[in-house]
């Protein structure tokens, strides 16, 4: 466990340069006085390896020093080819870069770990996309990443579903999420979420941003997701729903329902709107029966009538 944790510390002032030690102990998570043992233990096994006292001090390394992969176990180089896995990078325009990393990294590896990373590459494939529907045409996507690297505003043409259909903007790209198939930028001010796809035109713009202080791609996009959960399920239905129906609803809509009996259960699912439920429910067929609210249930039962009306 302790030779683990003193090539993590070795790897984190690799990578990240000066750390104080209450950094270095939040990271590990160990105590400040854990991690001033194991800088003394690196000194001693020789790691060029110095700290300055004060407010702007800290742990580093030697300028110029690097260490070799040695420290990674099979299960982690595994990891690190899994998580590099080509598809995403190439949309980005990065393709090759990832492949002549990957390289790298595969000379570095003893002759074991080799094999265990080669076989992410056999046994693994990631496509994003769903099945019923082509990969979006992102034409715009490698000047979005570029502006997100580069802190740099663009400005854009951007289609957008409520009228004005079509409007400008000038955006500040905070970071780019890639969503079941779909990239989006989130951007200021706001922040807001863009689809890259919508994205009609862009200009960049050589006007410098920094994002807003304490802003967290990753815990945004989570509190985006919640809210928009939240939002567009503001209604609820009650439906019968056959054995087959149950499963359906589950692959189709994403709704789990537990079974009440071998036949037909009753239960509540959540819906956007009577107009949104409508189309969706109409996909179970046979399988649904819904009994509330009753706008819907007649809304179905006029469709019903007009199909049979047009197929008798």
């Amino acid at each position: 466990m302790r030779a683990a944790r003193l090539i993590s510390t070795l790897l984190l002032l690799q990578n990240r340069g000066r750390m104080t030690a209450a950094q270095l102990a939040e990271e590990l998570s160990v105590s400040v006085r854990t991690v001033y043992r194991d800088v003394e233990a690196l000194s001693a096994a020789g790691i060029p390896l110095y700290g300055e006292a004060g407010h702007a001090g800290g742990y580093q390394l030697l300028d110029g020093y690097r260490t070799r992969l040695t420290g990674l176990t099979a299960e982690e180089a595994q990891a690190a080819f899994l998580a590099a896995l080509p598809g995403p990078a190439a949309e980005l325009g990065l393709g090759e870069v990832l492949a002549t990393a990957q390289l790298k990294l595969r000379a570095a590896l003893p002759p074991e770990l080799r094999r265990h990373a080669g076989l992410v590459e056999e046994r693994f494939h990631l496509d994003a996309p769903g099945w019923y529907g082509n990969a979006d045409e992102t034409p715009h996507l490698a000047a979005v990443a570029a502006a997100v690297w580069q802190r740099r505003a663009v400005r854009v043409r951007y289609r957008r579903w409520a009228a004005p259909t079509e409007v400008e903007r000038r955006l500040e790209p905070y970071g780019l999420v890639l969503k079941a198939g779909h990239w989006y930028v989130v951007a200021g001010p706001g922040p807001r979420t863009y689809r890259v796809d919508q994205i009609l035109e862009l200009t960049a713009l050589d006007e410098p941003f920094e994002p807003p202080p304490g802003f967290e791609l990753a815990a945004h996009w989570r509190a985006h997701v919640s809210g928009f959960q939240a939002r567009l399920h503001t209604g609820e239905a009650v439906v019968r729903l056959s054995p087959r129906g149950i499963t359906r609803i589950r692959e189709q809509l994403g709704h789990i329902v537990d079974p009440t009996s071998e036949g037909w259960t009753t239960a509540r699912i959540p819906i956007e709107s009577v107009d949104h439920a409508h189309g969706e429910l109409l996909r179970l067929g046979t399988d649904v029966e819904v009994l509330e609210p009753p706008e819907l249930r007649a809304r179905i039962a006029e469709t019903v009538r007009e199909l049979s009306s047009r197929y008798s």
